[in-house]
């Protein structure tokens, strides 16, 4: 079964890419279906995994390839093929921080007592800077972000009828949809549900209903998954987008008359839903266990033993192996049964820690670089995009990024391979609108289809 497996995967790999390429260059409507399916496959990875180690507790447990890759491959070819009409950027903002924060952390290996961990992240990687690459050179106007906001409209769709399943046929009492764990559910549906509700509040010609549904839809979403942080965290990015769009001063007596409507209706449907889920909510609450906390800090203590004990840390995605004995550095932290040989520890939930431990404080501080670089920068276009409406874009990823960047404090939820994907495509999209703005692409003037 496994070699059938693999036999598929090669044959989609070497037929179904230049049969994809070549249907793209006679169809526009197959270039907008591989479009969506590199976006959608982020969220309902089908995936081939080589050397699986799946009993390993670790961020990556194998040589992963999916369906998102042979998608992209499709994208990356019409890339290079128009690179005569549209020259490529052959090293897109950005890029020079993910090197350096990839060298180090293949330095790192050298400290891993099992390189073929850190070569399972490493390949990862590789996959991630493409994926920013492709979709970076690939947006090249306003059309292409109409293709994108349909794409987001139609995987929040799918979500949510993946976790009503769940919670309602099912059973579960907390819903996770296409993933591998509800806070990847939380971290990914916060970012294109405030892309939804961004688009609602400053693009006049979008159609209301539909976008206020997708809205919904997500919130919905969020509040099966019963995460405490992830509520708080969806409460805090719409509040962002809310009060960010009030201050850009859309003069468009539409808009105004829409934001008007939602202010009374939002804490309304918000009331009528919380009071039906009040119940599962504040059990969720009161039921959290205090071991879970105190897990948290011996953890987190644990990764600071790791991080001060080597320059470049204990070897990337090695911290699943040595949080264990016999190595010293989880001695404070007692096992539930000492006699079970399989008993293991898990992961230190912050994923800043995380990249410490395993590679080290210099290349944490070249993490946060490169995240705060594109935060930064999104700020940047937000202010020069003044009068276009795109500008609700940069509003929602300004929302996003921050409730991202505070879920990563508690979680390590970003080295999913999922949110790792639809990060990466926020940093392209980033810095796809920068060179629209420097090209005069986004000039506010463009006429927009309606969606």
């Amino acid at each position: 079964m496994t070699e059938f497996k693999y036999l598929i995967f090669f044959m989609t790999l070497i037929i179904g890419v230049p049969l994809g390429y070549l249907c793209c260059q006679h169809s526009k409507t197959c270039e907008k279906l591989v479009f969506f399916l590199v976006i959608f496959f982020t969220c309902d990875m089908v995936d081939i995994n080589f050397v699986s180690m799946e009993t390993y507790r670790g961020t990556t447990r194998g040589f992963e390839f999916g369906m998102v890759d042979i998608s992209l491959y499709i994208l990356l070819s019409l890339v290079l093929k128009r690179r005569h009409e549209l020259p490529i950027d052959w090293f897109p903002m950005g890029s020079s921080l993910y090197l350096l924060y990839f060298l180090f952390s293949l330095a790192s290996i050298i400290n891993a007592d099992v390189g073929i961990y850190s070569a399972f992240e490493i390949l990862k990687m590789c996959r991630m800077y493409v994926y920013f690459w492709t979709i970076a050179n690939y947006l090249r106007n306003e059309q292409q972000l109409q293709w994108l906001m349909t794409t987001i409209g139609a995987i929040i769709i799918y979500i949510f009828f993946s976790v009503m399943k769940q919670k309602y046929l099912l059973g579960m009492f907390q819903c996770k949809g296409p993933f591998p764990h509800q806070n990847s559910l939380v971290m990914y549906v916060s970012v294109f549900g405030a892309m939804a509700h961004a688009y609602l509040l400053n693009v006049p010609g979008s159609r209301s209903w539909f976008w206020f549904t997708i809205f919904g839809m997500s919130s919905i979403c969020i509040l099966a998954t019963l995460s405490r942080a992830g509520l708080a965290l969806f409460i805090l990015n719409s509040l962002m987008v809310f009060t960010i769009s009030l201050l850009s001063k859309q003069k468009s007596p539409k808009i105004r008359k829409r934001r008007l409507l939602l202010l009374i209706i939002l804490p309304l449907a918000a009331t009528l839903v919380l009071g039906k889920a009040y119940d599962t909510i504040l059990e969720r609450i009161t039921s959290a266990p205090e071991e879970s906390k105190i897990v948290r800090v011996q953890l987190a203590k644990a990764a600071l033993n790791m991080a001060n004990d080597k320059v470049l840390g204990v070897g990337l995605n090695n911290f699943g192996h040595k949080i264990n004995p016999p190595y010293s550095y989880s001695s404070h932290i007692p096992m539930v049964d000492e006699n079970d040989p399989d008993e293991k520890h898990g992961l230190v939930e912050t994923v800043y820690l995380m990249v410490a431990a395993e590679t080290g404080w210099l290349n944490l501080i070249i993490f946060i670089s490169f995240l705060l670089f594109f935060y930064t920068k999104n700020i940047k276009n937000y202010f020069r995009l003044k009068g276009s409406q795109s500008r609700f874009i940069c509003i929602a990823l300004i929302a996003s990024l921050t409730c991202i960047y505070l879920q990563s404090t508690l979680e390590w939820v970003l080295k999913q391979t999922n949110n790792f994907y639809q990060l990466m495509l926020v940093f392209a999209l980033i810095a796809t609108m920068d060179r629209m703005i420097q090209t005069g692409e986004l000039n506010g003037q463009a006429k927009r289809k309606r969606c």
